[in-house]
């Protein structure tokens, strides 16, 4: 039983110890929106530092760690890996801004995050050297090239974990010497999303097993508890005897001898009000899984908290120890969330920002705005990502065709014998929404610059190209039509239409071909890749060149390492041909492509639609309610005038076989105009 549960205390004196926990800051370290080149005070380090300090103030026995995905996510984190990039590797020439800020704000130990290989091992190492506080992680280990499984290597690639030697007072001033042991953890499907980085380098173990194997040790070496910085997000449906799970959470915390958990990847918060908590923590009718109480803000009863995204969260444990049969041990345990919005107002009040924080990162920071403000191009119509889950999307599509220009000069150029395969092109809108109401490209018409290219391409994914049949294609666009439920044609109640537990990232548009989406289908894949409903499909009339697809036909499918090397599961894709490997970012490409065009028109083509229905339908979806400026462009979509409880705006769709929709550029196939494109 873990130390939460099950202790009768023996003495009067408690110790009091709080840790706390940023994750998923994703090098948004300045209050500023490097999009939109503005300040924004519900992001940033240097306002999280505020938080910070007012949480140590409270108590006298604090601890400070971060849970990964730090480095990679803003243009300051591009900045900084491009500058590690042009100098020798283990020099010590640099010490990144999100370490130099760690650093001065005193952190006690911080975990790897997926997103901390996206740069190769090289320069992961580098920013580490820099960091005068311990990472720590478990279950990443050497490839000694012996042709080892994972799970019988021995090697770990970093410290898997620390013990803390800490000097505590309780509840009456007497200093008690207490040991805390932290221990760090990263998704195992970092071998597939960097596996040009990382393949015959390391290995990676599953995340449980890990912690079965050195939980027990640390403590045989005297730990008096122990802390879990797990960057892995909670999947209510993950069981004991899975294995390499990617949200592995719920398992870790049965783990005997963990005394407190931070997770984080998903970008949730945990634990909030139920009507704000995401749906991975609850069942089918929305009622919150058992053994998950949010009022302690525990999992199986283990004190755990998950504290979003960019640094917009501050999650905060609270551990009362006492000593008991010997040794102290954790009695009780709490934990909770404080939310920067609450600390800031929205005019980027520089009161609730550290000060000191903002002068470290003044020349990284205005270093970055000058990057990204370079211009590249000029767009005719502004570029929004606030419909793309709903129906064709200009930002999307200028991914596409610029992924498709590239690939075909690397054809022209060194594959000729591929020349005479289709070329398709996959592309995702990454900013809809999954942080929030204000996560949307929003990009006018005008010029544009490079911030512009990385607003519409969040990731430093590199492009990739497979040889698959028409088939798989098809296969394909199955799994990315599970974003929608299920709609019911013959019902006038409202509803809702995108599944809240799909990620944004993982709807897939590929361009080339054109499709309907059938929502009155169950579903045919779960979220996993596996099969929901095998005998059913909701991807119909799907047509390349005007004729039905042959599901024979090859295709040369143009997309991110991310998608190709297995992310999102999407079946058949990680076993096809890979024959474009290129290391070139895709964000790069856009870059270029623009660059190259120097107007791009912004103009929709037909691509894909839903399948027209009748009857009395109420079918709705959330946005930004930043898009009413743009829905009286389009005449199927109506803004409700309703909010959810996230700050999203509802907006009804209208799918009628007679919807003014059917969209225009459906309708008037001749209004195709981005240069590049193939028709």
């Amino acid at each position: 039983m873990n130390s939460v549960n099950g202790i009768s205390p023996v003495k009067d004196r408690t110790v009091r110890l709080r840790i706390m926990s940023t994750t998923d800051v994703h090098a948004c370290l300045m209050d500023y929106d490097y999009y939109r080149d503005q300040p924004d005070a519900s992001i940033g380090l240097v306002r999280t530092a505020a938080l910070i300090a007012s949480a140590r103030h409270e108590v006298p026995n604090t601890l400070l760690v971060d849970n990964g995905d730090l480095i990679q996510g803003t243009p300051l984190g591009t900045y900084a890996a491009k500058k590690y990039a042009s100098i020798e590797h283990g020099q010590g020439q640099y010490v990144h801004p999100a370490i130099r800020v760690m650093n001065a704000m005193g952190y006690d130990a911080a975990a790897l995050g997926n997103h901390e290989f996206n740069y190769g091992l090289d320069i992961l190492d580098d920013v580490i050297a820099g960091a005068d506080f311990p990472y720590v992680n478990a279950n990443v280990y050497f490839d000694d090239g012996l042709g080892l499984e994972p799970e019988e290597c021995r090697r770990n690639r970093y410290k898997p974990y620390v013990i803390l030697d800490r000097r505590c007072l309780d509840d009456g001033g007497q200093a008690h010497d207490i040991r805390i042991g932290l221990i760090g953890f990263v998704p195992p499907q970092i071998m597939d999303w960097d596996q040009a980085n990382l393949e015959g380098r390391v290995k990676v173990k599953d995340i449980l097993l890990s912690a079965l194997e050195w939980v027990p040790k640390m403590k045989e070496e005297g730990a008096d508890l122990i802390v879990a910085l797990a960057h892995t997000g909670f999947d209510g449906k993950v069981t004991l005897t899975d294995g390499n799970e990617e949200n592995a959470v719920l398992p870790l915390s049965l783990v005997p001898g963990i005394d407190a958990l931070t997770f984080s990847h998903t970008h949730h918060v945990f634990p909030v009000d139920l009507h704000l908590l995401d749906t991975s923590f609850k069942d089918e009718t929305g009622e919150l899984l058992p053994d998950i109480n949010l009022d302690k803000g525990t999992i199986h009863g283990i004190p755990a908290v998950q504290a979003g995204f960019g640094g917009g969260h501050l999650g905060v444990i609270d551990l009362s120890l006492q000593f008991v049969q010997g040794r102290w041990q954790v009695v009780q345990g709490t934990s909770a969330v404080r939310r920067l919005e609450k600390e800031a107002d929205v005019d980027g009040d520089a009161r609730h920002r550290d000060a000191g924080i903002a002068d470290l990162l003044r020349q990284d920071h205005e270093a970055t705005v000058a990057y990204a403000n370079e211009p590249i191009g000029t767009i005719h119509a502004p570029l929004h990502s606030y419909f793309s889950l709903v129906q064709d999307d200009a930002s999307v599509q200028l991914v596409n065709h610029a992924q498709t220009w590239y690939a075909r000069r690397i054809i022209a150029a060194s594959m000729p014998e591929l020349s005479h395969l289709p070329v398709l092109s996959v592309g995702s809108p990454f900013k809809a929404g999954r942080n929030g109401p204000k996560e949307y490209a929003d990009i006018p018409a005008g010029p544009i610059a490079i911030k512009s290219a990385t607003e519409l391409y969040l990731y430093d994914n590199t492009i990739k190209g497979v040889r698959i049949s028409g088939r798989l294609v098809k296969e394909w666009l199955e799994m990315t039509a599970g974003a929608y439920n299920r709609i019911d044609p013959l019902s006038s109640e409202e509803q809702p239409l995108l599944n809240p537990q799909f990620s944004v990232f993982n709807f897939d548009v590929i361009s080339g071909i054109t499709y309907e989406v059938d929502v009155t289908q169950p579903a045919k894949y779960k979220l996993d890749g596996n099969l929901n409903d095998p005998h059913t499909s909701r991807i119909v009339h799907l047509r390349y060149q005007g004729a039905p697809l042959d599901p024979d036909q090859e295709f040369i499918v143009i997309s991110s390492n991310y998608r190709i090397f297995g992310g999102g599961n999407f079946p058949g894709i990680r076993e096809a041909e890979l024959v474009i490997d290129s290391e070139a970012e895709s964000r790069q490409a856009l870059i270029d492509y623009i660059t190259a065009c120097g107007e791009i028109p912004a103009e929709v083509e037909p691509g894909w639609r839903f399948v027209p229905m009748e009857g009395p339908l109420n079918v709705t979806f959330t946005t930004s309610p930043d898009a009413v400026k743009y829905a009286g462009d389009f005449p199927h979509i109506r803004f409700t005038g309703r909010m959810n409880d996230q700050g999203f705006g509802i907006f009804c769709l209208d799918l009628g076989p007679q919807s003014p929709e059917r969209n225009a550029a459906t309708r008037n196939p001749g209004k195709i105009g981005l240069k590049g494109s193939f028709h």
